[in-house]
Parts: C-alpha cells; structure tokens; sequence
C-alpha cells in the first residue's frame, strides 16, 4: 500500500487518466468488432442521418477495411491503459513499469520519425509521395462493395480540392483506370455543393482549369493545409508528449516507491 502524499497523487491521477483511455479504448474496439461482424445494422443505422459523404462509407467493402483498424487501435489503446489503470489501482509493480516502458517506446518512435522525416526531408517527401502514389493504383470506383482506399481518396479530393498526389497524371499508373474513357474521377472536378455532382458534365472527359482541379496535387494541398494550422498541429502534440512524458514519470515513480514500501 502506497502511503506518501506524492505516491497517492501519482496513483490517482495514473487511475483517472487510464480509466478513460481505457473507456475510449473499449468503445473504438467494441465499434470495430461490430462493424466487421454486422455490417448490414450499420448500413442500416446510417440511412436514417442522409448524406452523400456518409454513403461512401457504407459500403461493405470500406466498412470491412475500417472495422479493421478500428480493432487494432482499440486494441492498443485497451492494452496499454488497462496496464496503466490496473498497475495504478492494485499497485503492480511489474504492470506499472511494463506501462511505462511502453509509453516510452511510444514516445522514442515518434521523436525518432519526427527527426528523420526532419534530417531527411527531402528522401522523406519522396517516399511518401511513392507510397501515396502506390494507393492511386489500388483506386477503383466502379468495386461493388465498396474499398476504403478509394472513399478516402475521393474525400481527400473532395476536402482539398486537389487531384491525384502531384497531379492527375499519377491515375494512368493505374492500369484499369487508364483503359476507361475517364482522365479525372468525380471528386476532381468542381462540384455542385447540393447534389455534390459535377458542374460540367464533361468534367471527367474533358479536364480544365474552370471545371476541375486536375493540376492541384493532394500533396501540396495537404502541406498547405498542415501550414495553415501549424499552431494547432504543433499545441497538439506537445499536448500528448506531455502526457506521455508525464505518464512514464508517474508510472516509474510510483512502481519504485511501492517497490521501497515493500522492503
């Protein structure tokens, strides 16, 4: 039993801040369980709430895809807070200092990527553009149940008002898409903001500056967009490197002061 001031606050506060990661946790894995395993009730649920957008993720196939990644940070957020809260509660010291490790593994992999993506921006820009150029090959409309790369493209596009990663020349990598009659997908062009349709029927056929965004690649947009909110963006993760930071001294204090009372 942990007695001293300190060690009581650490233990609390440890207790308060895991519980609701692990509430939050528990309700993004119970969501993804049920997507992948009834997909016709959320197909179902979303009908009532009508939305062009929202249709586009109501396909089984995108569904199936999202269910996963659900599941797999729900996980990881379950795991890694009921570490925390249990380790906290009964006083683990093996639980408490399994949690701080992997808070401060967590925390060294997202220095280590924010350091090289800085030493390496150029190589860095490159491999994502590739990466994200190999999604393009995967975009698929016309897939009948749906597939997630594709709804989050054309979200993407139509958010951002852009076209492909550089360009819309990145879509005649893709084979299929270059056999069709189509240059740029629906969500290139300038749309109508109530039936979210094409204002220039040839748009798709026929691309230009007036009816479309084909030379406006999602790249720039998306630094552009990262600049624009770049005070948010940096406050933001400063926020959860403090409470990582804070979540690793907090753990390791109180496994070695249970670890003290103990002997």
């Amino acid at each position: 039993m942990v007695y001293d001031c300190g060690s009581f606050m650490a233990k609390y506060v440890l207790c308060i801040f895991n519980f609701i990661i692990f509430l939050a946790g528990s309700t993004v894995l119970a969501i993804g369980i049920w997507l992948a395993v009834d997909k016709n009730s959320f197909i179902g649920l979303s009908k009532i709430v009508p939305s062009d957008q929202l249709q586009n993720f109501t396909k089984p196939g995108v569904i199936e895809q999202v269910s996963y990644i659900l599941i797999a940070i729900g996980a990881l957020m379950f795991l890694v807070s009921f570490l925390g809260y249990c380790g906290a509660l009964r006083e683990s010291q093996c639980m408490l200092t399994t949690y701080g490790i992997l808070l401060l593994i967590i925390l060294i992999l997202e220095i280590t990527v924010g350091c090289l993506a800085l030493i390496y921006k150029a190589k860095a820009e490159e491999e994502t553009k590739n990466i994200l150029k190999s999604t393009l090959v995967k975009y698929n409309q016309s897939a009948e149940n749906g597939d997630a790369i594709t709804v989050a493209w054309d979200s993407l596009q139509v958010s951002l008002h852009c076209c492909g990663v550089d360009n819309y020349t990145d879509y005649q990598k893709n084979d299929a898409w270059a056999r069709g009659n189509k240059i740029v997908p629906e969500s290139c062009c300038v749309l109508d903001d109530v039936t979210s349709a094409p204002l220039a029927p040839t748009c798709t056929t026929a691309p230009n500056d007036v009816n479309s965004y084909y030379m406006k690649g999602c790249y720039k947009a998306v630094i552009d967009w990262i600049m624009t909110n770049l005070n948010i963006i940096i406050g933001i993760a400063i926020g959860f490197g403090v409470v990582e930071i804070l979540g690793i001294f907090l753990s390791f204090c109180l496994a070695k002061s249970i670890n003290g009372f103990r002997k």
